[in-house]
């Protein structure tokens, strides 16, 4: 039995982008604390898949702090999310660090040339959204150098222990080794190196 077989893995449904908005508020980046997590691990300089942007929550703290000399990729699977990250983005003078991808149900689906460029890849809120998390792990491990980052979290009201447990050895199974896990308010994290 495959490790994925193993993992109990209900789909859950992808965010309205009607709802947008309670997304990106004030109590959220108080309770989340974007600034502080790209702080922690975005590299100055760095290229940075924040996979699942939604209105570009963490995007803005992302391109913030990857400097002048970085670059973020911002994939999500809603065109309507995409075009938030870009109007707030050109709003707030980020923009040209930004890259806006559009992902299939089936894959990010990034080109080939990025393989093996990104330092940091991230995953908030959404892989229990994504149809075969396996295939979403072993993209990430493709896109990312050796050495690089991966940080996923979910929320535990959708996602119980188990099923968090079950995806972290899915990704040790894809080439990540895991560095730590951590809970955080309202949501379980961990981080992984790429081997």
């Amino acid at each position: 039995m495959s490790v994925m077989e193993k993992t109990s893995h209900r789909q859950h449904e992808v965010f309205d982008p009607k709802h947008a908005d309670h997304l990106d508020t004030p109590l959220r980046r108080f309770l989340y604390r974007p600034d502080r997590l790209a702080e922690r691990l975005v590299a100055p300089g760095g290229r940075v898949l924040d996979f699942g942007c939604g209105p570009g929550f963490f995007t803005r703290a992302f391109a913030q702090r990857v400097g002048e000399t970085g670059q973020v990729f911002s994939a999500d699977l809603q065109e309507e999310m995409l075009a938030i990250v870009r109007e707030k983005m050109a709003r707030e003078g980020l923009m040209h660090r930004v890259t806006t991808h559009r992902c299939r149900p089936d894959t990010i689906g990034l080109p080939a040339e990025l393989n093996g460029t990104f330092d940091l890849a991230t995953a908030i809120f959404v892989v229990h959204e994504v149809p075969d998390p396996e295939r979403l792990f072993s993209e990430f491990a493709t896109l990312l150098k050796k050495g690089g980052t991966f940080f996923f979290s979910e929320p535990p009201i959708l996602v119980s222990g188990r099923e968090f447990s079950g995806k972290i050895a899915l990704a040790e199974s894809c080439g990540f080794r895991l560095v730590s896990r951590s809970w955080y308010f309202v949501n379980r994290a961990a981080v992984f190196e790429r081997v």
